[in-house]
C-alpha cells in the first residue's frame, strides 16, 4: 500500500491552491484566491453578535414570587422530566411526606447509578449537548469554528452557511437579497441539507431538534419569518448531529447521539419511525447513497450499520480501534468509503446491484472491506522547514462524477509544522476502481481547513467548496473532462492568471488499484 508520500509537495508559504487544469493544481498569492471566484465569502469573528448570555440566567431579570409545590412538580417535569420532578420533591422535603421524600430520593440514587453505569459504557452520554456535536460533527474543531455548516442547493448555485451566532444565510449568485434565517430553536446547528427536487426546503440539525425551513426563492424578504419553518422534534431525540434527505426527497433522516434510534421523518405529516437497533448507544452520521438503496449509519461505538432502504434491514460492522468517523458513497451506490477513528486509512466497501426480480433483502452484503489508501504522516522537506502530512481522517467528500476525492486531515493543533491538510485524489469507478494522487488544497498561511463540500452540479468537472478557520469560503474548480462522458475532442481547461507551475511526475502513479489489491 502506497502513502502520501506519491503526492507533489505542498505548497510554500505564502501561496494557496487556485485549480486543477491540465492535471495539476495551480497556485497563486492572496490576491489571485479572492478574485477566482465572486461566491467566495468572508465572516470575521468580530462582525457575528454572539450569545453573552444564557436562557436560564434570564430569571434574575425577574421578580421572585412563591409557587405551590403542585406548579413546581408540573415545571421540574415540563423541564427535567422524570429525574426533574424526582429532584424536586426530595428538595421539598418539608412540604411532602416523609415516605414520599424519601422513596423519592431512593429512586433518584437508583436512576443515578443506573446512568453511571450506561455512562461508562458509553462515556459519550457524559458530554453536554455541545460537546457532544463537537465530537461528532463533520467540521474539524466546530466548537471554535465561524462557520459551522454548510449546504449547496442540489440544483442550483445556492448554498446556505450555518454561522457562529446561531443565523443562517442564504446566497444565490443570482439574486441580490440575502435571506437571514433565526429562529428561537435554532442553537448549535451541526448539519444542514436542501431537499432535493425542492425550490425551498432546507433541513437543520439543531440542538433539541429539527427544522425545515421553506425559503420562497422569488421572495424579496431578508429575513423571513419564524413561521416559515417547521419545527420537527421526538423525546429524547436531540443533540441532532447529522441529517439525509432520501435522493427522491420523500424521506428525512435524523440521528443522534443520545438515541439509539435512527428517525424516519415524513416532513409533510410532521410524523416519524424509529429505527432502533441494539447496541453502539446512539447514531451519529448519516450518509445516503445517491441510487437511494443504502444508508450509512455510524454509531459512537466501533461499529456501523449499513441499512437497505427496501426492506429497512441493516449490516452491523465492527470496526477494530474506534468509530466510523465518516463516509461517502460513489455515484452509483455501488461502492462506500469509510473512515475510522484512530486509523490513517480509507475503506471501501463494494455492494453488488440486485439483478431484476430478486429482492434485495435476499442479497449478501460485502464480506470484507478493503483498504484502499494509506494516509500515516509522511514528511516533505519544503523550503520553509519539514512539513509532516497525514494522520487521522476528519471527513471525506466524493464529487458527484466519481473523479475527485477529498480527504480533510485533522493534523496536530499543537504542533506547527503538522497542519490539518485537504488531501485530494483522482479516481475511477468504471470499469475498475482506482485511487490517484491529485495533490493538496491548501489556504493562506495560518489558516486551517474546517469544513469542505463538493458542487453537486458542477458542469466543467467538480468544485471543491471548503471553510477555513479565519471564516473565509473559497472554492477550488478541478478542470477535467469526465471520462464517463464521450468527448469529440479534448479542449484545453480555462486558465488562470499567475499560475505556479507545479511537477506533473506524480500524475500517473497508482495509490490503489483493484487489479493489483
Amino acid at each position: 500500500m502506497c502513502s502520501l508520500a506519491l503526492f507533489p509537495p505542498p505548497l510554500p508559504n505564502g501561496q494557496t491552491t487556485l485549480c486543477e487544469s491540465n492535471n495539476e493544481l495551480l497556485s497563486g498569492n492572496k490576491e489571485d484566491t479572492q478574485n477566482a471566484s465572486p461566491l467566495s465569502l468572508h465572516f470575521p469573528r468580530e462582525s457575528l453578535k454572539l450569545h453573552s448570555r444564557t436562557e436560564s440566567s434570564s430569571k434574575a431579570a425577574f421578580l421572585d414570587h412563591s409557587e405551590t409545590l403542585w406548579m413546581r412538580s408540573a415545571a421540574a417535569w415540563r423541564d427535567g422530566g422524570l429525574t426533574g420532578l424526582l429532584n424536586e420533591i426530595t428538595d421539598s422535603d418539608s412540604e411532602v411526606p416523609k415516605w414520599l421524600s424519601v422513596g423519592s430520593g431512593c429512586i433518584l440514587a437508583l436512576l443515578r447509578w443506573i446512568s453511571s453505569f450506561h455512562s461508562s459504557l458509553f462515556p459519550h452520554l457524559t458530554l453536554s449537548c455541545e460537546d457532544m456535536i463537537a465530537e461528532f460533527s463533520q467540521v474539524l474543531n466546530w466548537s471554535d469554528c465561524v462557520v459551522r455548516a454548510f449546504a449547496w442547493h442540489p440544483h442550483t448555485d445556492k448554498f446556505a452557511v450555518a454561522l457562529l451566532d446561531e443565523s443562517i444565510k442564504i446566497y444565490n449568485p443570482k439574486s441580490t437579497t440575502t435571506p437571514t434565517l433565526k429562529h428561537r430553536l435554532q442553537r448549535n446547528v451541526a448539519a444542514m441539507q436542501w431537499k432535493p427536487l425542492c425550490a425551498s426546503a432546507l433541513a437543520v440539525a439543531c440542538q433539541n431538534c429539527l427544522l425545515v425551513w421553506h425559503v420562497d426563492p422569488c421572495s424579496l424578504s431578508t429575513r423571513p419569518s419564524s413561521s416559515c419553518a417547521q419545527v420537527l422534534s421526538h423525546p429524547g431525540h436531540g443533540p441532532v448531529t447529522s441529517i439525509a434527505w432520501s435522493p427522491s426527497g420523500a424521506l428525512l433522516l435524523s440521528a443522534s447521539p443520545m438515541d439509539t434510534s435512527m428517525m424516519v421523518w415524513d416532513v409533510a405529516a410532521e410524523s416519524c419511525v424509529p429505527l432502533q437497533r441494539v447496541g453502539g448507544g446512539g447514531v451519529t452520521f448519516l450518509s445516503w447513497s445517491p441510487d437511494g438503496s443504502h444508508v450509512l449509519a455510524s454509531t459512537p461505538s466501533a461499529l456501523f450499520r449499513v441499512w437497505e432502504t427496501r426492506m429497512w434491514t441493516c449490516e452491523r460492522w465492527p470496526c477494530l480501534k474506534g468509530r466510523c468517523q465518516s463516509g461517502c458513497w460513489s455515484p452509483d451506490g455501488s461502492r462506500l468509503l469509510f473512515a475510522v477513528e484512530g486509523e490513517t486509512v480509507i475503506y471501501a466497501l463494494t455492494f453488488a446491484g440486485a439483478p431484476a426480480g430478486v429482492s434485495t433483502s435476499s442479497l449478501t452484503g460485502p464480506q470484507a472491506a478493503a483498504v484502499v489508501a494509506d494516509l500515516s504522516e509522511t514528511t516533505f522537506h519544503t523550503e520553509d522547514g519539514d512539513l509532516i502530512v497525514g494522520g487521522e481522517i476528519q471527513s471525506l467528500s466524493w464529487d458527484p462524477r466519481g473523479e475527485r476525492l477529498a480527504v480533510l486531515l485533522k493534523g496536530d493543533p499543537q504542533a506547527t509544522n503538522r497542519p490539518a491538510i485537504i488531501a485530494v485524489f483522482k479516481t475511477r469507478t468504471s470499469p475498475i476502481f482506482e485511487l490517484l494522487p491529485c495533490g493538496f488544497v491548501q489556504g493562506e498561511p495560518g489558516v486551517e481547513p474546517r469544513l469542505m463540500q463538493f458542487h453537486p452540479n458542477f458542469q466543467h468537472g467538480a468544485l471543491l467548496t471548503v471553510c477555513w478557520s479565519s471564516g473565509r469560503i473559497t472554492h477550488v474548480p478541478f478542470y477535467f473532462l469526465s471520462s464517463a462522458v464521450p468527448h469529440v475532442a479534448l479542449s484545453g481547461s480555462p486558465s488562470l492568471l499567475h499560475p505556479l507551475e507545479r511537477p506533473a511526475d506524480f500524475a500517473n502513479q497508482s495509490l490503489f488499484t483493484e487489479l493489483i489489491s
